[in-house]
């Protein structure tokens, strides 16, 4: 089947808060993207031939991370890109946080 997931760090986004992809990826913006003037600091695309049936986006609240959780027979399978800053434990402060509610 080949890759269907790539997991990018600051994305180049366009004037329309937007970034480029071909035909063959679906991007995957975090969950606020668009809500906030934070910028967006990592995107997941995902290739159209894995069915939109698989996998569902999970809600994370901040533009460093997207979510996505995959389902086929064999179970499932959390994927979580993270863009951490490192100037602070924000981040960190946030993941604990989701771990322990989910």
């Amino acid at each position: 089947m080949g890759v269907g997931l790539i997991a990018i760090q600051e994305p180049a986004i366009n004037p329309f808060n937007l970034t480029i992809a071909t035909k063959d990826w679906m991007p995957i913006y975090p969950t606020p993207h668009g809500d906030t003037s934070d910028r967006t600091q990592a995107i997941t695309l995902m290739h159209l031939n894995i069915s939109t049936d698989t996998w569902t986006q999970l809600d994370f609240p901040s533009n460093n991370v997207t979510i996505v959780q995959i389902k086929g027979l064999w179970g499932k399978i959390t994927i979580f890109n993270i863009y951490n800053d490192c100037n602070n434990d924000d981040m960190i402060k946030l993941l604990a946080s989701y771990y322990s509610r989910n």
